[in-house]
């Protein structure tokens, strides 16, 4: 029996990691005031249609129910929140929603990416403001410290800044123009000059303006960087920037970059746009969001901007596990190992013991051999190995699965205080 292609099963230790991105993600939404809430899995093909078009179908899994209606399955999280915002005539605005789970895409199947993955996904819905993509940010930088990992970068750019340089360069207003240099743009981080600039000449463009275009993505750095390197004064929106560096810096957001070649894929976002990067791994954007007032206007609410971020789960994880960051719920793991029948007696008192005390224990149920119960240590901590010789002397041994070491320690003190023992107290 074999799954679909670009499915796949989730087992212990990726559900470990999944759980380990959830609670922090939660745990922080709560904190920044975010409403928890879970958009319907299935959606009218309309409604995902709304402001991608027809040509939505090719990525996307959709069929028709029983009652004949076309409908789709989410593809992420902005189409359902954005909805049922937008049918909220009397929500309290500014209205921040937040979500994790499941999301499927008819996709090319890739590293960090399958057809049925996970993302986390907050919005921020009301009046447009510097704050909210400020708060956005904000709590994008925190989620990736609380999860411990380093070396974390925040690409920020602005959608009519790019356009601006654009229309400029090409001397030309014309949407179907700028919208086919945007995507000239955002290929930079996936092909190689030549090959974009032989795909553009095909397109009858000139490669004196492509080369140009492609120079401007190039430019990276803080504020002050980029005004040595460009004269920022004929760009539009370049102020708004600033000003959300100055908040950022106000916030003590500090990984934060301007990046001209972010502009982002999807045709609905009309302002900031950002993207996150670990500047040592080559996966790719973590997460990615920025402002998408279009969104809601297609959905006809005129009175309403919004601006949002997802991030991949699975992604962090590939991250996490090439930074060897161990999610607190394995770090608290024990395994409760026994010499022979006669220990196992005793094994299964102390498991009992430790999952009293909130500690999750693992302990073999089919009298194996201890070489044979070694593989159900792989994912603990620590183990604790119940021998006749130490327990004669009212003692277990005591071994650290990360770094290898081992020593005994007293039954008693254990049985009256497992966490300090194990010193599991501030996990």
């Amino acid at each position: 029996m074999e799954l679909p292609r670009g499915m796949k099963d989730f087992e212990g230790a990726e559900n470990a990691n999944l759980e380990h991105i959830r609670y922090h993600f939660k745990q922080l939404s709560n904190l920044y005031g975010f409403s928890f809430m879970d958009p319907s899995p299935i959606e009218l093909l309309s409604t995902l249609e709304t402001k991608s078009g027809p040509g939505i179908r090719d990525e996307i899994y959709y069929f028709k129910d029983k009652g004949d209606r076309e409908v789709a399955l989410r593809f992420d999280f902005t189409m359902g929140l954005t909805r049922y915002a937008a049918s909220q005539k009397s929500m309290k605005l500014p209205a921040k929603l937040s979500s994790f789970g499941g999301v499927f895409r008819y996709d090319e199947p890739q590293k960090g990416r399958y057809r049925y993955f996970h993302q986390w996904d907050i919005e921020v819905y009301g009046k447009s403001s510097i704050e909210s993509e400020a708060e956005i940010i904000e709590l994008t930088s925190r989620l990736f410290d609380s999860l411990l990992l380093k070396g974390i970068t925040i690409d920020i750019n602005h959608r009519n800044l790019v356009e601006s340089y654009i229309n400029k360069i090409f001397n030309s207003k014309e949407p179907e123009l700028v919208a086919d240099i945007l995507r000239a743009v955002d290929k930079i981080a996936k092909k190689s000059k030549d090959e974009i600039l032989k795909e553009f000449l095909a397109k009858g463009y000139e490669t004196e303006k492509i080369e140009k275009i492609l120079e401007f993505s190039e430019i990276k750095g803080t504020i002050s960087e980029v005004e040595k390197l460009f004269d920022t004064t004929q760009l539009e929106s370049w102020d708004e920037l600033k000003q959300l560096f100055d908040s950022l810096e106000n916030r003590g957001v500090s990984n934060v970059r301007i990046n001209f070649g972010i502009v982002r894929g999807l045709d609905y976002y009309s302002g900031i746009v950002f993207e996150v990067f670990d500047k040592n791994s080559t996966l790719g954007a973590l997460a990615g969001g920025g402002r998408y007032d279009t969104l809601t206007k297609a959905f006809g609410r005129e009175d309403i901007g919004a601006t949002g971020v997802a991030g991949g789960a699975e992604r962090i994880i590939l991250t996490m596990q090439e930074q060897k960051i161990i999610p607190e719920i394995l770090q608290k793991r024990v395994a409760v190992l026994y010499i022979n029948e006669e220990m196992q007696k005793v094994a299964h008192s102390i498991a009992s013991l430790l999952r009293l005390n909130n500690i999750p224990t693992d302990i073999d149920l089919a009298g194996r051999n201890l070489k044979k119960q070694m593989d159900i240590a792989n994912n603990a901590k620590f183990s604790i190995i119940v021998g006749p010789d130490e327990l004669e002397e009212g003692n277990v041994v005591l071994k650290d699965m990360i770094n290898g070491t081992e020593g005994t320690i007293s039954l008693e003190k254990l049985t009256e205080d497992p966490k300090s023992v194990l010193n599991l107290e501030k996990l």
